[in-house]
């Protein structure tokens, strides 16, 4: 596959979401702000959002949705890469944001759910009714980890709900393109889960004694990332260690696409043709551009 270095010098880049002008709106974790990329490799600063801003997404108001981890990382350096190591002591939690995209205003839509406050928000995808469903992937402490999570809330602050809890270290949601399952990714399994959707926001019951179904575990030690949903049904995979980008047939089967970082943190689709990829590589800071094998799923809102 050819790839194309499109920018260098982020601070551990993540997030990414194609945009209808041409340009690449990111996060970066350790800048704690949304980066816009231009075509040409320049960057500019959307919005400083504080914390560890980590996934985004447009949502139906035209704003940009951060999933904030509230600088639930240490960074560490690693002969020249940069990563995410223990959860600092002064760590609160997280929150869901809402940025303005002219204006760079940034407003904290939820920081807690039934009292109990979001420990690490994600990543985050919003169906065809404008809902938001997103993980925490908690956080580590010196005694072990603090579980995580997924969630679907109201865009407009107005309910969310814990869906399924316990979980190692969720990372990357995503939607079947006829939106009836939701796929996570637990980072630290290396495991891609599949929860069938009963109605908008509502899991079905999930196998006895199982939280959903396994679409498959890695095998030998990788990490999964956050995730984008082709337009057939695979689900592609950021894959840290291995690094690159592994496709999960909905049936069980992978395949492993290759990109120069041990680190690769996400993908998103754009272009005419959904077959533009963008993919953060955030152990070396970089965003590469490559031309996909199949398209892309088409997100329900843009800006």
């Amino acid at each position: 596959m050819d790839i194309e270095l499109v920018a260098e010098g982020l601070l551990f880049p993540e997030g990414p979401i194609a945009m209808n002008d041409g340009s690449v709106i990111l996060t970066e974790i350790k800048g704690q702000r949304l980066t816009r990329v231009t075509p040409d490799g320049k960057t500019s600063t959307v919005a400083e959002t504080g914390g560890g801003p980590n996934g985004a997404a447009i949502g139906p108001d035209g704003k940009i949705y951060v999933t904030n981890n509230g600088g639930s990382f240490e960074w560490l350096d690693a002969g020249g890469l940069t990563i995410p190591g223990p959860t600092p002591a002064s760590h609160t939690g997280g929150s869901i944001q809402r940025v303005d995209i002219a204006s760079g205003k940034v407003e904290t839509v939820y920081d807690a759910c039934d009292g109990k406050r979001l420990v690490g928000p994600n990543d985050l995808v919003f169906d065809k009714q404008g809902g938001l469903w997103f993980t925490d992937h908690g956080c580590s402490t010196p005694e072990g980890r603090k579980f995580g999570a997924l969630y679907y809330a109201r865009p407009d602050g107005s309910k969310i709900t814990r869906l399924r809890e316990h979980f190692v270290s969720p990372n990357g949601v995503g939607l079947s393109p006829d939106e009836d399952v939701v796929y996570m990714a637990d980072t630290n399994l290396g495991r891609l889960w599949a929860f069938d959707i009963s109605a908008p926001g509502e899991l079905a019951e999930p196998p006895p004694f199982q939280p959903g179904r396994v679409v498959c575990n890695l095998p030998g030690y990788q990490l999964l990332d956050s995730l984008a949903v082709e337009a057939s049904g695979k689900v592609c995979v950021a894959t840290i260690i291995n690094g690159g980008i592994t496709a999960f047939d909905p049936d069980g089967t992978t395949e492993h696409y290759p990109f120069p970082d041990l680190l690769c943190t996400n993908i998103c689709f754009g272009g005419e043709d959904m077959q533009t990829a963008w993919i953060t590589a955030s152990g070396t800071g970089k965003l590469y551009k490559a031309r996909w094998p199949r398209p892309g799923l088409k997100l329900n809102f843009n800006a």
